[in-house]
């Protein structure tokens, strides 16, 4: 995903893995028990008829999650619109391809709830995305879990910021490895939200050289080597984009570790979790074990919802979620 295209800054300490960070020991779940008791099933409400609509609802709304998270921290900056003299992160080149679908389910979802006289304006964006990604990926077949709440929404947004924050398609396991750590995300955790592609798309830029350099990636199978060739000629359109899980595009599952396997990873930073051999043992596993892997994608979800969580003066409700109060 941006790579995120799963596929993603205040940098945090890697102690985050060890000791609660201030901000994330704030997050609890059902956090708007007393003040907007039924704002998930509203916001699942709006996911379930989005999803009908269109499915790239699913992946739109994982990847914005991703990129909002990896940048400045969980506080729906990505979804401030550009204006005056001012750049937002969603206008960054890296974010250009973030689908208007996943925008347009946390609005839709932030209107519904604010429909609601005791939700209105008690319910941060940022929380709305956290909740409507988790239905995406309950409602296109991977887990459910319950999400902890009690963000507040970022009070900047620059195309700036963005710049060398977000997984590029290219990357090796030390660089994947190392962008995570600054999120205080873990090798396990990395290796279970790169399975975000299970539902993802991607434009053939982003992975061209692997199919027409010189030498042609060795990683890749040869029969999905002439099945990319095929759906991706030389001067394609550019707005083409394909299926990043040629087997089970439209559902959220594990059979991404067993494309790895195959050498039908799409991107480099895809295909080198199994080719080294410092992360395989984790593929392998997951290949084959849908629960041991839900559960890892849960807890890797988990935390990285808890990155950069903005509270007290560092954030506001926002009453329109593309726009400073």
């Amino acid at each position: 995903m941006g790579h995120f295209n799963l596929a993603i800054l205040l940098s945090l300490s890697l102690s985050l893995c060890l000791f609660p960070s201030p901000t994330s020991a704030q997050l609890k779940q059902n956090y708007y028990a007393n003040t907007c008791p039924n704002v998930e099933s509203i916001v699942r409400r709006v996911v379930q008829t989005k999803i009908k609509q269109t499915f790239v609802t699913i992946p739109a709304t994982l990847r914005l999650f991703f990129h909002d998270c990896f940048v400045q921290g969980c506080d729906a900056s990505v979804m401030i619109a550009s204006s005056g003299g001012n750049t937002a992160e969603k206008d960054h080149p890296d974010n250009l391809s973030l689908a208007g679908d996943g925008f347009d389910t946390v609005i839709k979802a932030k209107q519904a709830v604010d429909a609601v006289p005791s939700c209105r304006n008690k319910v941060s964006c940022a929380d709305i995305l956290t909740i409507a990604t988790r239905d995406v990926i309950a409602l296109s077949g991977g887990p459910s879990y319950q999400v902890e709440l009690g963000r507040l929404d970022g009070l900047s947004s620059t195309s700036a910021s963005v710049t060398g924050n977000l997984p590029k398609p290219n990357f090796n396991l030390n660089q994947l490895n190392t962008m995570f750590a600054g999120h205080g995300l873990n090798q396990a955790d990395m290796i279970a939200l790169s399975a975000a592609h299970t539902v993802g798309f991607s434009h053939c830029n982003q992975f061209s050289n692997r199919i027409y350099g010189n030498p042609v990636d060795p990683t890749i199978n040869k029969v999905y080597l002439g099945q990319l060739q095929a759906m991706c000629p030389k001067n394609v359109d550019p707005r083409i984009a394909i299926n990043m899980d040629p087997t089970t595009p439209r559902k959220f599952d594990n059979i991404y570790f067993q494309n790895l396997q195959q050498g039908k990873g799409l991107f480099t930073s895809d295909q080198v979790l199994f080719t080294d051999g410092r992360s395989k043992p984790t593929v392998n596993i997951w290949a084959s074990n849908t629960t041991a892997f839900n559960n890892a994608f849960i807890t890797a979800m988990t935390k990285l919802g808890r990155v950069g969580v903005k509270t007290g003066r560092n954030g506001n409700l926002r009453r329109d979620c593309s726009a400073f109060n």
